[in-house]
């Protein structure tokens, strides 16, 4: 792996002490972007159970995931809360799941305790196949660069010689491939479009409404939630997995009351994911999902907040003395009958 971060570094990115996420690059203008993917990480799920398997864990369809390509997924507990946050793509052998680096461990020993008694099996290739991000208006060129051919919808895929690039919400792109093909592949890209760094990358997933679970927040959000059902990262036909009874009751019988919103904010730091929010007049009425900058001391941030407050009061960041969050439009609608009584 260290030869794919001192590439990294030596096409002009600066990298966090850990080498997890791109915190620099060279300043040549460019809306066009590619960037390592350094803070997520692949693990496969193969064998002739595998979609059974998963099927039966996570909460999207996986007949969509084979029939389409792709498709975001929550691997929740028993009750309903979300351990872990995939993007599951099909590939000739079984399956990739992407998700943080840092949960990936915790990810994949989870999903090994109910694989027991399937025929099914999990590798990490965190090491082995990396990421690029393709963003701006050239990032479908990136694409055709590397593979010839581009996914034509969101959650479509296309893959060649081990190599798959997924079309993500946004009008983006993620590139896996193996880390000896990467080496080649990005200083020819870097020749059509500058590095990007992993805060970019992120701000992008926050303005296409697309949440991440990270350390601070495993099993905190029930999917719907982080709005996961927009995104076709929840079924509700295809029948029992962890978590599901818990996730479908909210749907058919509860009422939601603390969806995700995206908002700005002025801040000196950075919001942590985790961080509550408050009102002037009562503590914790919701948590940041995520959060990236986004200029002139600015921060976009994905949060889960309770919705009459969310839409009546200012939501303060981190105390009931801190920064008002200004609520931004998603890019896509939820179902309204999500928040009202169904007694």
């Amino acid at each position: 792996m260290s030869d794919w971060l001192d590439k990294v570094q030596a096409l002009g990115a600066t990298l966090n002490d850990e080498g997890t996420r791109v915190i620099g690059v060279d300043d040549r203008e460019s809306e066009t972007r590619v960037t390592p993917l350094l803070h997520l990480g692949l693990m496969s799920i193969t064998g002739p159970d595998a979609e059974k398997f998963l099927q039966g864990q996570i909460s999207c369809d996986m007949q969509d995931v084979s029939a389409l390509g792709s498709r975001l997924g929550a691997h929740c507990n028993i009750k309903g809360h979300m351990h872990s946050l995939f993007r599951l793509m099909r590939v000739q052998d079984g399956f990739w799941l992407r998700c943080q680096r840092d949960l990936l461990s915790g990810s994949a020993a989870l999903l090994q305790k109910y694989m027991i008694f399937s025929k099914a099996e999990a590798k990490d290739l965190r090491d082995d196949i990396v990421g690029l991000g393709c963003s701006g208006p050239g990032a479908a060129v990136l694409v055709e660069k590397v593979l010839g051919q581009v996914p034509s919808e969101v959650d479509g895929t296309y893959a060649s010689e081990g190599m798959l690039a997924v079309r993500v919400p946004g009008k983006r792109f993620e590139i896996w491939l193996p880390r000896e093909d990467a080496l080649k592949k990005l200083p020819e890209l870097v020749e059509f479009a500058p590095l990007g760094t992993s805060d970019d990358w992120e701000l992008g997933e926050i303005r296409a409404g697309v949440p991440d679970l990270r350390p601070e927040t495993v099993e905190t959000f029930i999917p719907q939630m982080t709005n996961l059902q927009a995104l076709h990262g929840v079924s509700f036909t295809k029948g029992c997995y962890t978590g599901q009874e818990i996730v479908t009751r909210l749907q058919h019988r509860g009422q939601l009351k603390r969806p995700m919103y995206r908002a700005r904010v002025a801040a000196d730091t950075a919001p942590m994911p985790g961080t509550a929010l408050h009102s002037a007049d009562k503590e914790n009425i919701g948590q940041v999902v995520i959060a990236a900058p986004a200029g002139d001391g600015e921060f976009e941030l994905l949060a889960v907040i309770v919705k009459d407050l969310a839409e009546t009061t200012p939501v303060l960041l981190g105390s009931q003395r801190g920064p008002a969050l200004e609520i931004l439009d998603l890019p896509y609608q939820l179902d309204p009958e999500l928040f009202q009584s169904k007694r």
